[in-house]
């Protein structure tokens, strides 16, 4: 095993931080959150085109570029430094993951490479109001009619589910409880009976939808994977998913880092830098010791991802409950030492402070994952 990032890979790393830099600035970040889908058209389709971020994990027979998930993380954690307001987490961490998982043959033909190419937004709709990510949160349900399903509930909090094209829903048969009768379904958003609302959320960088299922029928062709035995499926999407947002907090950490070294140089206090002194000091090196210890752990379960070994259920929860905590720590810890000003619009801090926050609670919140890892090691 080893933590070192080949040539290759370094290059990836120096291309996307560039383009982020150039092209996410802050700037058009909060232009892109003042906007309802969220997203720049332009950017999307070069980044998919010009990039072929989308397609990085995809295999190459579905459109894609066929590289594995070290690659991915290595983008993750660069659009996490620059807060990129993008639906690539949903698209590729959520969406283009369940297909691999659990998709057909022929859905992923037919789905995959859209996502490839940029022309298609896709997402998972799994949460519902009471917010959870475990089996007995999904209360959506689905019946049978001959060959069809029909579908009927509400999702909420689904990333980018006012906006995608495809939205891949979680439905249970009527009165199976847990584990057992969860399905999923590849669902077109304009599908008679779907409806869909944009939320207001503290972190507008990462939209969220209310998508609402009336009678929403689907062909026996939009089954994901086997029927009422899904959740596997979805244990692993939502493990590889967390390695994914794990890899992207890492990069907003160290972000927050490298801002309040910036600033701790430069601001001066009763005629000496902040840095000069202890307290300052203190700050910076517990958040570098988080900074550091969150990287081994994204890192280490990214190798897991790819290797798609049994190490895989340990490290995702292990490495979700870690690097949220860290990022949210940084985040906070930067407006500290920036004082007053960095939680006003005019500073970029709250925006790493309210992505921080909002991906603490994405798939699940620190105890969440905690719980999860103790059950898998059978504590």
């Amino acid at each position: 095993m080893n933590f070192a990032f080949s040539d290759e890979q370094e290059e990836l790393k120096k291309s996307a931080r560039r383009f982020c830099e150039e092209q996410y600035s802050s700037e058009t970040v909060r232009r892109i959150m003042e906007t309802e889908s969220g997203v720049d058209e332009e950017l999307w389709t070069r980044m998919a085109q010009e990039l072929g971020w989308q397609a990085m994990i995809i295999p190459e027979e579905y459109g894609g570029a066929g590289f594995g998930y070290i690659e991915l993380i290595v983008l993750m954690e660069e659009m996490g430094r620059a807060v990129v307001a993008a639906p690539f987490f949903s698209t590729v961490c959520l969406a283009a993951n369940t297909l691999l998982v659990a998709g057909s043959d022929e859905q992923k033909q037919e789905l995959l490479p859209g996502i490839a190419e940029g022309t298609r937004i896709a997402t998972l709709a799994l949460t519902e109001e009471s917010g959870r990510w475990d089996a007995d949160g999904v209360m959506a349900t689905y019946s049978k009619n001959g060959g069809d399903y029909t579908l009927n509930g509400k999702k909420m909090y689904v990333v980018d589910g006012h906006t995608a094209n495809t939205i891949i829903v979680a439905a249970r048969a009527e009165g199976s409880t847990g584990e057992d009768g969860v399905s999923l379904f590849v669902v077109d958003a304009e599908a008679s009976g779907l409806s869909r609302r944009p939320l207001q959320t503290m972190d507008q960088t990462r939209k969220q939808a209310e998508v609402t299922l009336d009678g929403v029928s689907v062909a026996g062709s939009a089954l994901v994977g086997e029927e009422g035995n899904a959740w596997l499926a979805v244990t692993k999407v939502m493990d590889l998913a967390s390695v994914a947002l794990a890899a992207e907090q890492v990069g907003g950490a160290q972000m927050c880092l490298d801002m309040s070294v910036d600033y701790a140089k430069v601001r001066v206090q009763f005629g000496r830098p902040i840095g000069s002194f202890q307290a300052i000091k203190h700050k910076c090196a517990d958040m570098l010791v988080e900074v550091e210890s969150a990287k081994s752990a994204a890192y280490y379960a990214g190798w897991a991802a790819r290797e798609d070994n049994e190490e895989l259920p340990i490290t995702a929860p292990l490495a979700k409950a870690y690097c949220s905590e860290a990022y949210f720590h940084c985040a906070a810890e930067n407006i500290q030492i920036h004082g007053g000003i960095g939680f006003t619009w005019e500073h970029d801090a709250h925006l790493y402070f309210k992505r921080a926050k909002s991906s603490e609670l994405m798939l699940g919140d620190p105890s969440y994952h905690r719980e999860l890892l103790a059950q898998r090691i059978g504590l």
